[in-house]
C-alpha cells in the first residue's frame, strides 16, 4: 500500500483526506505544519506529499524546498493545495519543482485523480532511472575520468606534499586540477564564528580543484593535505583543452560535479536535522569508505578527532563522549588512536527510519537548528 503525507495546518481537512485515502486503501500520514512535516517525511518516506502552501512556521514553499534537496525524499511526487488567493503564487512553487497542485476546495475524485497520475509518473521515473543506472553500471572501468586523465598524463610525475600543507585557500585564482595519487586531503570552510567544517575528504584516485576551473571561478573553500601525499598537477589550460576536445571525459566530470553537490546539500541537511549519534554514525562510514585500513580482520580509520569532529559539524568533546558509548556498545574499538569497527552493519542502520520522531525534535530544540 502506498503512503501519502498530508501537511496542512486544516485539522478538519486532514481528517477528511485522511479518510478518503483510507477508503482508497491508501496509508494516510498527517502532520499540522511544516517542521513536524519535514520530520515525518524523513522518516516516514511517503511515496507521495499532499502539502498546505499557506502556513504558519515553515510554509510551504520552504517544506518543498528542503524535501527537494534531500536525497531520500528529492524523487517523491510533491502536490500543492492552496486557497483560491494564492492560485496566482503557485507559478513560484511549480518553478521550485512542484509536480502539480489543488485549488481548494477541491472534489475526491479531483484528488484521487492527481495521486494516481503523480504516482504513476513516478514508478515510470524509478523504472527509468534504475535502467539508466544499471547502463551506467556496465561501463568499463577504462571509460572514467580516471583512465581518460592517468592515460594523458602518463609521463608526468607526482608532487609529494607533506601533512598539513595548504594547497589553495578561498579566494585564490586556479591554476591546476589535482589528481590524488595517494594520501589524504581535505576541503573545508569557516562558519560566520569561525567553526571548521570539511565539506570533501579526498584519498587515491580522487580529483579536486576541477570545479573552479571547469566554472572558471575563485577557490570557494580551502584545500590542505591531512597525510602526505602525491598529487598530480594537471595545469588549468591543459585540462580545458582535454575537455574541449574530449566530450565524453567532459560529461562525466559534469555528472561527478552534479553528483558532489548534491552530497553536499545532502551532508548540510543531515547536520541540520540528524542527531548527532546518527550523524557520528555517518561520518565513521564515509571516512572508512575512502580510507579503510584492515586491523584485526576488521574495517580500521586513522583520523584525528579534530578532523572527524569537522566533518560531522560537532564540538570534539561532543564526539569523544558519543565514541565512547559507541566502544561500550561494541560498536567500534579504538586502539593506538585508530577507529575499528566491530559492528559496521549496525553503524549502518542509524537509519531515518530507525530514528524516534523525539530523537529529532529533542535534537533541534537543544541545538536550535544548529550543529554541535
Amino acid at each position: 500500500m502506498k503512503k501519502i503525507l498530508l501537511i496542512d495546518d486544516d485539522e478538519s481537512l486532514r481528517d477528511t483526506i485522511a479518510e478518503v485515502l483510507t477508503l482508497c486503501e491508501f496509508i494516510p500520514i498527517t502532520a499540522a505544519d511544516g517542521k513536524s512535516g519535514i520530520e515525518k517525511a524523513l522518516i516516514e518516506r511517503p511515496d507521495l506529499i499532499l502539502c498546505d502552501v499557506m502556513m504558519p512556521g515553515i510554509d510551504g514553499y520552504g517544506v518543498l524546498n528542503i524535501l527537494s534537496r534531500h536525497p531520500l525524499t528529492k524523487l517523491t511526487p510533491f502536490v500543492f493545495l492552496s486557497g483560491k488567493k494564492e492560485s496566482d503564487d503557485l507559478r513560484k512553487g511549480m518553478g521550485m519543482g512542484a509536480d502539480d497542485y489543488l485549488v481548494k476546495p477541491f472534489q475526491e475524485i479531483e484528488l484521487l485523480q492527481t495521486i494516481d497520475l503523480r504516482l504513476k509518473k513516478s514508478d515510470d521515473l524509478r523504472r527509468s532511472f534504475s535502467s539508466d543506472l544499471n547502463t551506467t553500471e556496465e561501463m568499463p572501468k577504462s571509460a572514467t575520468p580516471e583512465g581518460t586523465i592517468k592515460f594523458k598524463n602518463r609521463n608526468k610525475e607526482p608532487y609529494r606534499f607533506k601533512k598539513r600543507h595548504i594547497l589553495y585557500t578561498a579566494g585564490q585564482v586556479p591554476s591546476n586540477v589535482y589528481y590524488v595519487v595517494s594520501g589524504k586531503l581535505k576541503e573545508y570552510r569557516f562558519n560566520q564564528e569561525g567553526k571548521e567544517l570539511i565539506t570533501n575528504i579526498y584519498g587515491a584516485g580522487d580529483f579536486l580543484g576541477y570545479r573552479q576551473v571547469f566554472e572558471q571561478i575563485l577557490y570557494t573553500e580551502n584545500a590542505q593535505v591531512i597525510e602526505e601525499a602525491e598529487l598530480i598537477l594537471i595545469p588549468k589550460a591543459e585540462f580545458l583543452e582535454l575537455l574541449n576536445h574530449d566530450t565524453q571525459t567532459a560529461k562525466q566530470f559534469i555528472e561527478i560535479l552534479s553528483h558532489n553537490l548534491t552530497v553536499k546539500e545532502e551532508k548540510l541537511i543531515k547536520m541540520a536535522y540528524d542527531p548527532l549519534r546518527k550523524r557520528i554514525a555517518n561520518g565513521i562510514i564515509e571516512v572508512a569508505e575512502k580510507f579503510s585500513n584492515k586491523r584485526r580482520g576488521y574495517a580500521s580509520i586513522e583520523i584525528s578527532r579534530e578532523d572527524l569532529a569537522h566533518i560531522i559539524g560537532s564540538a570534539q568533546e561532543s564526539l569523544i563522549r558519543l565514541l565512547k558509548e559507541f566502544k561500550s556498545e561494541k560498536l567500534i574499538d579504538i586502539e593506538d588512536g585508530r577507529i575499528i569497527i566491530l559492528d559496521e552493519e549496525r553503524l549502518r542502520t542509524f537509519t531515518d527510519s530507525n530514528l524516534k520522531m523525539t530523537d529529532i525534535i529533542i535534537h533541534k530544540n537543544t541545538n536550535h537548528g544548529q550543529p554541535g
